[in-house]
């Protein structure tokens, strides 16, 4: 968990975004579209503790990109129990009324698990999931980034991540369907679904004001929200 300090954006103080004490922000979305970085943002602007899931310190990610097949239930059953110490720390943290920005939901393992994992593995994880899900907390409003396929994997190229570069665009079209599927049915919180396709919140002033002054509303439902260019 971490407080992070961006000079990239110190220059608008006064555009900041006050969160009620004990807010949970999660912001979501397909490898590439900038989850991370509209969290840092957030976190920077509101002064909440930022938390960043550690999709690095999996051991078997590089092996997964190079042999799926053989290291999908290994790299799925550690990124769950992973989120879920994690996840565990929030639910401590809560009781302190601090509030939360991450850059991760909990549930969205099962997303990777149902592309990745045959059926009889599917099974056995979501046994294992189901068990763990109880002892997480739920956000107050998850922010999903949208974005197209083919925008998603040049942001894959320019970060040049060495086990990221066998991801083909094939399987980033697979995850931006089942992520749009799973987002349809959700209703555990407010839910802000963000065109990220030609967003530029980091360097766009504009984009960066209107996005915090809708999350300024914290709107309940859901909301589209797609930034005039």
């Amino acid at each position: 968990m971490q407080r992070q300090e961006l000079s990239g954006f110190v220059s608008e103080k006064h555009i900041g975004l006050m969160l009620p004490a004990g807010t949970y922000i999660a912001v979501e979305g397909v490898i590439g579209v900038g989850k991370t970085s509209l969290a840092r943002l957030l976190a920077h602007k509101t002064g909440a503790r930022l938390v960043l899931e550690e999709d690095f310190e999996n051991p078997f990610l590089p092996d997964f990109y190079r042999d799926p097949r053989r290291y999908a239930l290994q790299v799925q059953l550690n990124f769950l129990l992973e989120r879920h110490r994690q996840q565990s720390d929030l639910k401590q943290l809560s009781l302190f009324n601090h509030s939360i920005v991450s850059d991760y939901i909990f549930e969205k393992d099962r997303i990777f698990a149902s592309l990745n994992l045959e059926q009889r593995e599917l099974q056995l994880y979501n046994r294992v999931a189901e068990l763990l899900e109880t002892d997480v907390p739920s956000p107050d409003m998850v922010i999903y980034l949208q974005s197209s396929p083919e925008r998603l994997l040049t942001n894959i190229r320019i970060r040049n991540i060495d086990y990221e570069r066998s991801i083909s665009l094939e399987y980033i079209r697979n995850l931006c369907e089942l992520y749009s599927r799973f987002f349809f049915h959700w209703d555990k919180s407010s839910l802000l679904i963000v065109n990220a396709t030609r967003m530029d919140f980091v360097n766009n002033i504009k984009h960066r004001r209107s996005l915090l002054k809708i999350l300024q509303k914290m709107p309940a439902g859901t909301t589209y929200f797609n930034p005039e260019t």
